[in-house]
């Protein structure tokens, strides 16, 4: 489902900052060459994505879902270089496309590829995030944000994408939908619970900003 028209969506794009030179090539070689590209971030949605890395300034990133790693290099452009960023995908075929654009990037050695289900490697990495991007397995998300927010302080921001779900979240639910049903239950939990705040944008195909709560 098209939010927007497609005259005013290209305005927001055309007056968007430009996307790198390398993301271009890396959009154009997903729609050649890997099953369902309309996954991938693009230009538009890169862009806020690079826009809010840049304000939040964070040290460490987690991203949830990689697929051709177009997402992960628009949030490493707000890394310091002392930062770093784990993304992390189950299928393995991706993961030479991913490291050909990281390695064509300024960020190759910031970036740190993990391959296996999220829900087992978060729980591994001995660190807390400042920025954290949910875009993996739907029917997951409730239980990626709860492995999750023990890896985060007050004040980490958490992005979950794909929250409209081309706008199903307000259609009569199919019962058989368990994908819909997963996001409308998640999208509840984020605005019902107590240790964040959060904000749902109509960014793309939705995106939500939650910022953790202080203790």
């Amino acid at each position: 489902m098209h939010f927007l028209s497609d005259s005013l969506q290209q305005y927001l794009t055309d007056h968007t900052e430009n996307e790198p030179e390398y993301l271009a090539a890396l959009s154009r070689e997903t729609h050649m060459k890997v099953l369902q590209p309309r996954m991938i971030t693009g230009h538009y949605q890169g862009r806020v994505l690079s826009m809010l890395s840049k304000i939040i300034m964070p040290q460490r990133i987690l991203e949830i879902g990689t697929y051709t790693g177009y997402s992960a290099l628009c949030l490493a452009e707000g890394l310091p270089h002392t930062g770093e960023l784990h993304t992390i995908d189950i299928n393995e075929e991706l993961v030479d496309i991913q490291r050909k654009y990281f390695d064509r990037s300024g960020y190759s050695n910031q970036i740190k590829q993990h391959t296996g289900n999220a829900l087992e490697i978060i729980p591994q990495l001995q660190m807390d995030f400042d920025l954290v991007f949910i875009d993996a397995e739907k029917k997951e998300y409730k239980r990626y944000l709860e492995v999750v927010l023990p890896k985060t302080r007050p004040g980490s921001i958490i992005l979950s994408d794909n929250v409209l779900w081309s706008g199903k979240v307000v259609e009569p639910l199919d019962p058989s939908d368990k994908a819909t049903k997963a996001l409308l239950d998640y999208n509840k939990m984020l605005k019902e619970d107590p240790r964040i705040e959060t904000v749902m944008l109509p960014v793309r195909d939705g995106l939500t900003l939650s910022r953790v709560r202080g203790s």
